[in-house]
């Protein structure tokens, strides 16, 4: 097993459907994961030519739980999109499955739930 696939069974079930991990590190005091949102469309902005990929927004740090007595940090960004035609920038609330049992920290929730974008229009 790749320490990659060891690393997203602790995880929450479904991060691997939303987000890439492009680094992973292991010191004394903690375990640093960071992750970056997949590149996906929603069905209907797929359709739309005039929204576009605007980079990434800074990365957001939120204190998972431990593993093995460390404590688990995982730095999260999520996606820009320009919609061109009203020249907003956007990100999307992301969803993880609501599995029974399945708990995530308030801060993590309101990660996914935050629209986390700069919405100041690109000049």
């Amino acid at each position: 097993m790749k320490t990659a696939d060891a690393i997203w069974m602790c995880l929450p079930e479904g991060m691997d459907e939303l987000f890439e991990m492009v680094r992973f590190e292991r010191t004394e005091q903690s375990y640093d994961i960071w992750l970056d949102e997949k590149k996906k469309l929603s069905d209907e902005d797929y359709r739309n030519p005039h929204i576009v990929a605007r980079g990434y927004t800074d990365y957001v740090t939120i204190q998972d739980y431990p593993m093995r007595g460390r404590p688990v940090f995982l730095h999260m960004r999520k996606n820009k999109w320009w919609d061109k035609q009203t020249n907003e920038i956007f990100s999307y609330n992301l969803e993880l499955p609501n599995d029974e049992g399945t708990r995530l920290s308030a801060e993590f929730v309101a990660f996914l739930k935050d629209e986390g974008g700069d919405d100041s229009p690109v000049d």
